[in-house]
């Protein structure tokens, strides 16, 4: 039977099961999902960039944003940096600034953090975006696409990409024949990435929207609704769990954010 589009979570272990869904891989004999995770407080939020998000001639701004952004973070920049824009864009991403990167990642448990960890949105419904980047890469262009087959790889990384493409205009060029989605690992800044289980995706237009390009390929992605009546359920035994910003973000802001919203009251 085909696998609805869009499923309601009735409690903490049913939004398990339904993220885990299909995540048996035979010829591998293990459980080994296929999926990249994005979580919203809100379920009617679509899938838009940072960059997006500034409005306005925002495409426009994309160069400027990120060449000053290299101008100004050179010195505090990690030392392995160089002139890969692909390096800079994703440090940028990580530190907010507006760029065309989304965040994904591989846990379900990290995803249903980020649907509820909000409590000021507990009052309507949240989401988890589940994204089978295997069968996105099947559109990929074939300088990327052979870039994967020769790593015996399913997801792209900075490096991979760099042997394709110098930078993100190059990258748009190879939108000749079709657009597309290309989902990569970032390098292992800091402890915040590894403990996120984190992946971006990115499109060949600063322009482009994933959520249309999704819905025109309904097989490739569903959305788990987090209903408002299970949110505190998820969010208390995600707690339990271990799974928060403590641990997501760690440091003191992680600590402070943790602390502030554990001992909020339940309005």
């Amino acid at each position: 039977m085909k696998t609805p589009i869009e499923q309601r979570a009735r409690s903490f272990e049913h939004a398990l099961e339904l993220l885990f869904e299909d995540s048996w891989q035979e010829p591998l004999r293990r459980f080994r999902s296929n999926l990249a995770f994005r979580g919203l407080s809100d379920a009617r939020y679509p899938l838009r960039t940072s960059l997006a998000r500034l409005e306005g001639p925002y495409a426009d701004l994309e160069y400027h944003l990120l060449r000053n952004f290299r101008k100004y973070a050179r010195l505090e920049g990690p030392p392995d940096l160089a002139d890969s824009e692909w390096k800079w864009v994703t440090l940028g991403q990580h530190h907010g600034l507006p760029t065309r990167l989304l965040d994904w990642t591989y846990s379900p448990l990290v995803a249903l953090h980020f649907a509820t960890s909000a409590i000021d949105r507990f009052e309507v419904d949240g989401v988890v975006w589940c994204v089978d980047y295997v069968a996105c890469h099947r559109e990929l262009p074939d300088e990327l696409a052979r870039v994967l087959e020769t790593a015996g790889a399913h997801v792209l990384t900075i490096q991979m990409l760099e042997c394709v493409t110098r930078d993100l205009r190059a990258f748009d060029g190879l939108a000749r024949e079709r657009p597309f989605v290309a989902f990569f690992e970032p390098p292992s800044l800091d402890a915040r990435l590894v403990n996120q289980y984190a992946l971006f995706s990115v499109l060949p237009d600063a322009t482009a929207k994933l959520d249309a390009w999704l819905a025109d390929r309904p097989a490739l992605h569903r959305r788990v609704i987090i209903p408002r009546e299970v949110k505190w359920e998820i969010r208390d035994k995600l707690d339990q769990a271990n799974v928060t910003e403590r641990v997501l973000f760690p440091g003191l802001d992680g600590l402070a954010h943790w602390l502030a919203r554990h001992y909020a009251p339940r309005g």
